[in-house]
């Protein structure tokens, strides 16, 4: 019996328990970081070694997204999603008892590593329980999974931290883990499973863990460690180009690769994932950035700062499933030339924020933006992975996941670093006519009060939060450049999209 005609007993059923265990795991990539204060004080470590919490998840999770259709084929889907939730549960378990950061580092790697597959795996399983005609629905609902979650991870880890502990940002995972699992064991427990027992590549296992687990090393630490002017930076560079590049080579020679980077011979995979990535990329930095700026320039609090950001998840919520149902009637590249076009004007309109923008305002451009997202994330996977047969779907659901997430990584590095840099070159520029000598300065302090140290620093002050001002309304202009020429690259794809319609196209 073929796996793919399986049908469970309750549709609606399996599928919420699918994407409630994609919920719990996407959560968990933002759930710690407002917590890592708590965590590092009640473990005795400083700020900087607590960073490794996030470091070591964001690591090996990394390394195990491509490995999920090498593994799928070892041991079949559903095991494969099973074994993810419970080893998940578990690690998230050890995390909360852990008694020292060693510990908690450990832990969270390991619970990184086996979270790899449960996104990529669950959109396989969904794909396989719905007809061409609905599968625009799962994907619609996973999309809006991707896009709540991050949202709600810091909200909801800075609540449970001031209102309990630290450790129930791990614990609250057990309640959802299990109950995801027995529906979906209910429910796909019996699906015949079609497995193979193909040789383990090594040398690209190696060359992946040395070369993505180094690169994300690199981009987590870079800003810290100030970039080049590290000798670590500097050589984990080198060893993460050289061993990506050697994995290249060697897995598109390879017979049984451990990543199938064949699949970007299809021309709707290759364009499909460019958009993904780059357009996921965009959004991301774009709400790194905000909260960031909240915090450290206007005072808001880690939650009221992702309460402001938090509109842009309201739409996908209404929305995503209308466009899951119906999407499919309409160019998938139209749609995402919407979403971009959408994602676009949002930033213009953020690049017009001003120092006294106020709560209102910023929540009401999040809540515009949440039409783009909720038309971006469902076309694009859709067009890419409408080359691919169902054998080749974990595969590349894995690896366009995979470079979603290094895109956010990259995007999270560089955002941090031009938004510093940015904000230093227009601090100078400010500060070129403002001396001690000057009668605008010297009109301004007997504003003040008059010349005093505290005066000095108020104008310090007010330079150096106009001088952040200026670098991020330049970076959301710059985004919204990029949104809009994204528009472009996704009329490359060509339809029909759906699984096999264009198969190698």
């Amino acid at each position: 019996m073929n796996s793919v005609a399986f049908m469970p007993s309750n549709r609606v059923l399996c599928t919420i328990g699918l994407a409630l265990a994609t919920f719990m795991q996407v959560l968990d990539t933002t759930i710690a970081n407002v917590a890592l204060t708590s965590i590092t004080g009640n473990l005795g470590a400083s700020s900087e070694q607590g960073t490794w919490v996030i470091t070591s998840f964001a690591v090996c999770n990394a390394i195990a997204l491509p490995l999920t259709g090498w593994m799928a084929r070892r041991i079949g889907e559903v095991r494969l999603f099973m074994g993810s939730v419970f080893l998940f549960i578990f690690t998230s378990f050890l995390c909360g008892i852990a008694t020292s950061l060693p510990e908690l580092v450990f832990f969270r790697a390991l619970q990184g590593f086996v979270a790899g597959p449960l996104y990529p795996i669950a959109q396989t399983l969904l794909i396989s329980i719905y007809p061409p005609a609905r599968r625009g629905m799962a994907l619609a609902l996973l999309a809006m999974v991707a896009v709540v979650a991050p949202i709600l991870g810091p909200i909801s880890g800075g609540w449970l931290t001031d209102n309990y502990s630290w450790p129930w940002i791990f614990f609250i995972n057990l309640p959802i883990g299990l109950f995801a699992m027995l529906v979906v064991w209910s429910q796909l427990g019996k699906r015949p499973e079609e497995t193979r027992k193909v040789p383990i590549d090594y040398v690209g296992l190696a060359l992946l863990v040395l070369g993505v687990g180094m690169l994300q090393v690199v981009l987590d630490k870079g800003n810290d460690l100030d970039w080049f002017a590290s000798d670590f930076v500097l050589y984990g560079t080198v060893v993460a180009v050289v061993s990506l590049i050697a994995m290249v080579i060697w897995e598109l020679t390879e017979e049984h690769p451990v990543i199938n980077l064949r699949l970007f011979r299809y021309r709707n995979f290759t364009f499909g994932t460019i958009a993904l990535v780059l357009g996921y990329s965009a959004f991301f930095g774009l709400n790194l950035l905000l909260p960031v700026w909240l915090q450290t320039q206007l005072g808001y609090t880690a939650v009221w700062a992702g309460l402001a950001a938090a509109p842009i998840g309201i739409v996908p919520v209404i929305l995503s499933p209308i466009v899951g149902r119906f999407g499919h009637r309409v160019d998938m590249r139209l749609l995402t030339s919407i979403a971009f076009l959408a994602m676009g004007l949002s930033s213009f309109a953020r690049a017009e924020f001003t120092i006294d923008i106020d709560y209102y305002h910023i929540a009401m451009i999040q809540l515009g933006m949440g039409l783009g997202v909720a038309l971006f994330f469902m076309p694009a996977t859709t067009i890419l992975l409408s080359s691919l047969s169902h054998k080749e779907i974990a595969d590349g659901s894995g690896l366009a996941t995979f470079l979603r997430v290094l895109g956010g990584s990259f995007a999270s590095s560089l955002t941090t670093w031009w938004w510093h840099r940015q904000a230093a070159v227009e601090h100078a520029r400010l500060t070129e006519n403002i001396t001690a000598y000057s009668p605008q300065t010297q009109h301004y302090l007997d504003l003040l009060g008059g010349a005093s140290l505290q005066n000095f620093a108020r104008i310090e002050k007010l330079i150096e939060g106009q001088a952040y001002m200026i670098s991020t309304v330049d970076y959301f202009a710059l985004l919204g450049w990029i949104f809009l020429a994204l528009m472009a690259a996704v009329w490359f794809a060509k339809p029909p999209f759906t699984s096999g319609g264009a198969k190698n196209r």
